[in-house]
């Protein structure tokens, strides 16, 4: 299948041909169904001559091109409904009927704040050339009506509320909320680029729309992605801050994953956020609690499921000899050569596991064992990464000291 992508180097463009060039190469299987044999990229760049070659070679044409902030208001209509024209006389001229996705807006449906929406009149202009222009010449169209579009390579500062709130926190820039309940409904842009992609293969999701209401429909005139989400705007920043905490802890402080189930709005709203880190963010010192022995470090903390840390020995160095009421943990050796032991207190047995980065084992230290480890070798260090299933609370350690084998 050959692919038109106008407006491809805007938000969505860029996003999409990206994925759409993935599933070319190869590196993007789970699409099942979906063959990509060429994507054709226009946009301002391109000429006439250019567009005129893809229309000719498209099997399906996604037009995202259009103007949403110009100096003034009349290029609203010019370059939402002046190119569309272009487009669809182009396809004409090749007797092209091959199916043509439209990305309007929700302001087209010119009801509530938008009914004087300059905007939103260009967009449903488009959207009547469009669907007349199906009927006319017998082609498949689909007209999707994007709600608040985020997630990375957005603009800031330009038309994303979200891009400007993850971009000015991320650079440690004011934001400014004139009222934290207005809500918004948001559709984050990996969930619009799987939904445009099911598009190829006839999996679209039609509707109908009554005002902003989107009416599910299987023979609808419209379309739509069926995964967005609704927040108010004060929930929408606190959420970003508390995706920068996060990532960016106060010094002296550990990072500490926040909750971010796959497929929730703190999920996108993190991955989005992690994208407008400048570079001196992207890495952080983190605090090494060193001695003679080696080094313990501690990763990330969590919320609800413990701590992640590096421990490193010195050869010949044996660390632990002590046990747990409650907790429990997980040594993973990555590097060198140790010695793992276990003995059940009250008990005599003690249970070995020689480990090594050669083979990596995860050796489970159980509540109730006294544990040590051993760096067996004489000339490097002993790097494992050992889990914990709690932060560490020093005012409750729940940590007795107990040597493994008894003199």
């Amino acid at each position: 299948m050959k692919i038109l992508v106008t407006g491809a180097k805007g938000f969505v463009g860029r996003n999409l041909c990206s994925q759409l060039n993935n599933i070319k190469e190869g590196k993007a299987r789970w699409y099942k169904g979906v063959q990509v044999d060429e994507v054709f990229e226009y946009d301002l760049g391109n000429t006439q001559e250019e567009l005129d070659h893809f229309c000719a070679e498209a099997d399906f044409v996604f037009n995202l091109a259009g103007v949403n902030r110009p100096q003034h208001p009349e290029e609203f209509m010019q370059g939402n409904f002046g190119f569309a024209g272009t487009l669809l006389d182009t396809l004409r001229n090749h007797k092209n009927s091959c199916p043509v996705m439209l990305s309007s807006s929700a302001q087209a449906s010119l009801t509530g704040r938008f009914g004087n929406s300059e905007y939103g009149r260009s967009k449903k202009a488009g959207e009547d050339l469009f669907l007349t222009y199906g009927q006319e010449v017998g082609a498949k169209m689909l007209v999707y009506r994007f709600p608040n579009l985020f997630g990375k390579w957005c603009r800031p500062n330009y038309n994303s509320a979200v891009a400007t709130f993850c971009s000015n926190i991320a650079n440690d820039l004011p934001i400014q909320v004139s009222d934290r309940s207005v809500e918004m409904e948001l559709l984050y842009i990996d969930d619009l680029v799987d939904e445009m992609i099911s598009a190829l293969t006839g999996k679209e999701h039609r509707c109908e729309f009554k005002g902003l209401e989107v009416l599910p429909k299987e023979d609808g005139c419209y379309c739509y992605c069926p995964v967005t989400h609704k927040a108010t705007l004060g929930e929408i920043v606190d959420i970003i801050k508390d995706c920068a905490a996060s990532v960016n802890p106060d010094e002296g402080k550990v990072q500490t994953a926040m909750a971010v189930p796959q497929g929730s709005l703190e999920y996108k709203l993190m991955t989005t956020y992690l994208s407008y880190l400048p570079k001196e963010k992207a890495v952080i010192d983190l605090k090494m609690n060193v001695d003679q022995r080696g080094s313990f470090t501690e990763l990330i903390h969590t919320l609800n499921n413990g701590q992640v840390s590096i421990n490193i020995s010195k050869p010949g160095i044996t660390k632990g000899e002590h046990w747990h009421h409650s907790k429990w943990e997980t040594f993973i050796v990555v590097s060198g050569h140790g010695l793992i032991r276990l003995r059940k207190e009250g008990t005599d047995d003690i249970w070995n596991y020689e480990v090594s980065g050669d083979k990596i084992q995860a050796v489970h230290m159980l509540p109730g064992y006294t544990h040590n480890i051993i760096n067996l070798s004489e000339t490097k260090d002993l790097v494992t990464v050992m889990y914990c299933n709690e932060v560490f609370n020093p005012n409750r350690a729940d940590t007795y000291f107990d040597p493994v084998e008894k003199k």
